[in-house]
């Protein structure tokens, strides 16, 4: 291999590594200073063969929607034990009150998501899972959510 292709090579891998580790710190960015809230879990199939064990997360407040957006931002309040209330879909992120909050999301055929849907956990532990009655993200200012947690219906951490 000639030195031009050498060094093409390595600067694209510098790229991508560049990339991946920034992607990196805003999940972590995220997870440290995002709002916590709890999303209403509705029942999917909880096992996949070939990922292993986990579940695939549906959540109660896009299942009835009529938006028609590729993507935007579900706008929501949090009840006083963390829980999202659904207000509105809208396409961009402005024009929200001080106790509104936002979570980005995209149509995947028929479904709504937002990145969120799948948990995985070890062998056989799943039974505990059964009980998940919340999502827990944390969701930054912007929208993104990472998923921390799976909740039971007294808002404790299924462990």
């Amino acid at each position: 291999m000639n030195r031009t292709k050498i060094i093409i090579i390595l600067l694209n891998l510098i790229i991508i590594l560049l990339f991946i580790n920034w992607s990196i710190a805003q999940k972590e960015k995220t997870l440290e200073t995002g709002v916590l809230a709890l999303f209403e879990l509705a029942p999917l199939d909880p096992r996949s063969l070939m990922q292993g064990d986990f579940m695939n997360l549906n959540y109660r407040m896009f299942r009835d929607t009529s938006k028609k957006e590729k993507r935007g931002y579900c706008v929501f309040t949090l009840d006083e034990n963390k829980v999202a209330q659904k207000l509105r879909l809208q396409a961009d992120p402005d024009s929200l009150t001080s106790d509104e909050y936002i979570v980005k999301y995209f149509l995947n055929g028929a479904r709504m998501r937002f990145g969120a849907e799948s948990y995985f956990f070890e062998e056989g532990t799943g039974e505990r899972y059964e009980a998940a009655k919340y999502g827990g993200l944390r969701i930054d200012a912007d929208g993104n959510s990472v998923l921390v947690d799976l909740y039971d219906e007294n808002y404790e951490v299924i462990r």
